[in-house]
């Protein structure tokens, strides 16, 4: 296999890296294979405004070991900059990472959710993917006393991959708190993806996927998404713009 190495792109500061799905697949298989941790973050626009306001935030994205595009939002910034770049939603490359997990025996861990979602989804995920070996199942429901004791449970098992579902920007700050002691461990950050895979949420019809629209069918059907979105998007994509043409007269 090729050895990969990282191409990215900033935007508004904030490193993209600009694989497709499949390349990104394989660099992280690169890291399984070479037993090397690494944290993953699917970033959006809300993640790039969180991160220009929190400067903790901010450094644990750029310094993610691999920045994937997700939601249309990214897409279109990079297409002002002059870049095409494919839509890698979050819930879906950690869906094949899984099925590459199965595949090569690699174990994982689910941490966060309601605790009736996340036993729910391993039940799932443990039909769907007959040898997937989930070694730590665990809501994300802790106060700082419990995350210690987490962290302790978790340096103990060392599954190859957890995948952390507490929103950003808590997810990717427990992963940046716990990714040093876990060096062979893979960390991605999935937001509500376990209420997907418990079933207990639906996903957008396939057509609004296609378009790059699900975060637009969600705040169609959840109205109180609609302040986070709005005026973040709009904005970010303004900015970006300013960005661009900053860019080319400089």
């Amino acid at each position: 296999m090729e050895h990969l190495q990282r191409k990215k792109e900033s935007v508004l500061g904030f490193d993209v890296d600009l694989f497709n799905f499949e390349t990104a697949l394989q660099y992280t298989n690169q890291h399984l294979q070479e037993n090397k941790g690494m944290q993953i973050v699917t970033i959006n626009p809300e993640m790039i405004s969180l991160g220009k306001n929190n400067d903790d935030f901010g450094r644990i994205l750029n310094g993610a070991e691999l920045v994937i595009p997700d939601g249309v939002g990214i897409k279109l910034a990079l297409k002002i900059k002059g870049i095409e770049q494919e839509n890698i939603p979050g819930i879906e490359f950690a869906k094949k990472l899984i099925s590459l997990c199965e595949l090569e025996g690699y174990t994982i861990g689910l941490l966060g959710a309601k605790e009736e979602v996340v036993q729910k989804a391993a039940k799932n995920l443990r039909e769907e993917y007959k040898n997937l070996n989930i070694t730590y199942v665990r809501n994300g429901y802790f106060d700082i006393q419990e995350e210690n004791i987490i962290i302790q449970e978790l340096k103990a098992i060392e599954p190859r991959v957890l995948f952390v579902a507490l929103g950003a920007p808590k997810q990717e700050l427990f992963i940046s708190k716990i990714k040093e002691q876990m060096p062979s461990t893979i960390f991605i950050g999935v937001g509500g993806s376990f209420d997907v895979w418990s079933g207990m949420t639906k996903r957008a019809p396939e057509i609004w996927q296609k378009l790059g629209l699900e975060w637009l069918y969600r705040t169609l059907k959840e109205p109180s998404r609609f302040k986070r979105i709005f005026p973040t998007l709009p904005l970010f994509l303004v900015q970006v713009i300013i960005e661009a043409i900053h860019e080319k007269v400089g």
